[in-house]
């Protein structure tokens, strides 16, 4: 990977570990669902009317759609309605490097190198400590449902990191940002349709409500977090292998704890740092050791 890449992959990051506080942000106006709809509402439009469909079959554009919006984020949206903290769920949500790994093994035949499986031993560990708190020990209790709503987010992160691997050997040259358009629009309407189903009548949609911090959350989600983010990382794994590539979304917590201590006052308790420390070595066991090794300047 050349430096493009790892700047690519440095902006992923950033707009990543502070999109957890765009969401409890949000979620204090909007449903998980009606957020999950904004959000790509937001990513579709208006870039839908300037970027042509991607060339490339439609059963990867729905598969995507599926797999990265109503599961991943409808997953996450109501952990963090259930009680998960927007520190916490920056950390856990990383779980699906394991997944991602396990998939592209399973279905791709990739080859999980030894450097990946040792950090990815030590993140383990990391996780470990973090469920000290699932457990009840901590001085911050995490909430079952959350953990468990966030887990099943991080193997859908990781189905859609899949489908991309596919999407790319079916057509090698679609092109990022289109797919990452008009994949928004698949989620739309699972989502309104799960609003009106599961939504309580007083919670219905009326967009007159929300306040210019809900407008802002809303527009962060669709415009950065999932167009500029996921057209970086989607970019990032058309061209390297998807167990490569899903490490660095490691960086994610530190970045993801300090936005949700700082903006929303989340308390993290020592189990809890040094789960961040383990979880930022592996990343650093993957990503720096190669260049340190050649005598590469950083």
């Amino acid at each position: 990977m050349g430096g493009r890449d790892y700047a690519a992959a440095l902006c992923v990051v950033l707009v990543w570990g502070t999109n957890f506080v765009a969401m409890k942000l949000g979620l204090r106006e909007l449903t998980p669902f009606q957020l999950g709809a904004g959000r790509y509402l937001f990513a579709f439009l208006p870039l839908a009317l300037f970027v042509r469909p991607p060339r490339l079959a439609a059963r990867w554009v729905l598969l995507y759609g599926l797999f990265q919006g109503v599961g991943q984020f409808g997953l996450l949206f109501l952990a963090l309605r259930a009680g998960m903290s927007a520190s916490l769920a920056a950390v856990m949500l990383q779980m699906q490097v394991f997944f991602t790994a396990l998939f592209g093994f399973a279905l791709l035949g990739e080859r999980v190198e030894s450097r990946l499986k040792a950090a990815m031993a030590i993140a383990a560990l990391g996780l470990a400590c973090l469920g000290v708190d699932v457990l009840g020990h901590g001085a911050s209790e995490l909430p079952l449902a959350g953990f468990l709503l966030t887990v099943a987010s991080a193997a859908m992160w990781a189905a859609s990191n899949i489908v991309v691997r596919r999407a790319r050997q079916a057509a090698p040259a679609f092109e990022v940002l289109p797919f990452m358009v008009w994949t928004s629009l698949v989620p739309i309407v699972p989502f309104v349709l799960l609003s009106l189903a599961f939504d309580p009548a007083e919670t219905r949609w009326d967009w007159r409500a929300l306040s210019l911090t809900g407008w802002a959350s809303l527009a962060y989600l669709g415009w950065f977090a999932t167009i500029l983010g996921y057209a970086l990382w989607t970019g990032l794994l058309k061209r390297h292998p998807a167990n490569r590539v899903a490490p660095f979304s490691l960086a994610v917590p530190p970045v993801g704890i300090a936005a949700g201590m700082l903006a929303l006052g989340d308390v993290i308790t020592p189990w809890q740092w040094a789960g961040i420390v383990l979880i930022v070595l592996s990343l650093a066991l993957v990503v720096f050791k190669p260049r340190l090794r050649a005598g590469a300047p950083l």
